[in-house]
């Protein structure tokens, strides 16, 4: 029988069909050394960003029966994916699903950091009226600079622009067909133009942060930057001294470095939107995402030829 390791939760109707279908399904978070253990029992794992499937984990994983890693979510970074597929390890993710709620949480930090909703909750909690502190600005006739034009960009950028938003977007691979109504910049072309930038690229290790010190000072004074991506792809040093300067007017967070214990005087800023990586935690996303992992996993065992029992 198919054993299959769910190990950071999964939705329940998925869950359920897995198991309905004769898979065997164990739904349980394992700490490292613990894991390490017990990987060798399972054909399958599914994890989402809690678990990281490194090196030492994998070289457990290879002296048993793992062939499949699935990251229920879009981004890679927790698995070392070269490694697992050159011993033998499929890695899949769900790129589809998520993109909806990812782009949605973008534009409620772009409206929260904008509008003071972040930190006037806070007060007004406090019993202060902030009436005459906050004044915000409008989305409206603003530029947004999307860097990476991916699935969750383009939803970010079809929202904006219904909002009356100017669209630029930089992409490593050019321009995109099809998107007449979206300028294609240059990297620091965007940086000098965009009033908001949000970032939709995974973090490269090799490359490190996308933005730092030099790229902030390239962006126009009092930038608005939100990032629903990848911790890492922006220094968050270089981020507080710009907020701390007023050359960075606004910030939004749902992605940070230290996961989950991020910067407490980042986080702390009362110009700083954040959220602890909810960018999928919708109640539809993390159906689409279940209905996607049932699918590679049936689909998986019909390309191998494996019989469930």
């Amino acid at each position: 029988m198919i054993k299959i390791l769910v190990s950071d939760g999964m939705e329940k109707k998925a869950f359920d069909k897995l198991v309905a279908n004769g898979y065997m399904v164990l739904d349980k978070h394992f700490e490292e050394e613990e894991l390490k253990q017990r990987i060798k029992e399972f054909d399958i794992i599914i994890v989402r960003s809690a678990t990281k499937v490194r090196k030492p984990l994998i070289d457990e994983a290879k002296k048993g029966r793992l062939k499949l890693i699935i990251r229920a979510g879009v981004g890679v970074d927790n698995i070392d994916v070269d490694y697992a597929v050159q011993n033998g390890i499929m890695v899949k993710n769900t790129p589809n699903a998520s993109s909806v709620s990812v782009a949605e949480l973008t534009l409620a930090h772009m409206f929260a950091i904008s509008r003071y909703v972040n930190i006037s909750n806070v007060t007004m909690r406090n019993g202060q009226w902030g009436k005459k502190k906050y004044k915000g600005v409008e989305l409206f006739g603003k530029t947004l600079g999307l860097i990476g034009f991916g699935r969750i960009a383009k939803e970010v950028a079809k929202r904006a622009y219904a909002m009356g938003m100017n669209i630029i977007y930089y992409d490593k691979l050019g321009m995109a067909k099809g998107y007449n109504n979206y300028e294609f910049c240059e990297f620091e072309e965007l940086l000098k133009k965009a009033d908001y930038v949000s970032l939709h690229i995974p973090f490269d290790k090799t490359q490190g942060a996308v933005i730092g010190k030099a790229e902030l000072q390239i962006m126009k004074d009092g930038v608005y930057i939100i990032n629903c991506a990848r911790g890492g792809v922006i220094d968050e040093r270089a981020l507080l001294d710009g907020l701390n300067t007023g050359k960075v007017a606004g910030v939004g967070l749902d992605v940070f470095e230290n996961e989950p214990d991020p910067d407490r005087e980042l986080v702390g800023n009362e110009r700083v939107s954040v959220t602890p990586h909810i960018g999928g935690s919708t109640v539809e996303a993390q159906k689409r995402i279940g209905e996607e992992i049932v699918n590679i996993i049936e689909k998986y065992c019909v390309d191998e030829n494996l019989v469930n029992v």
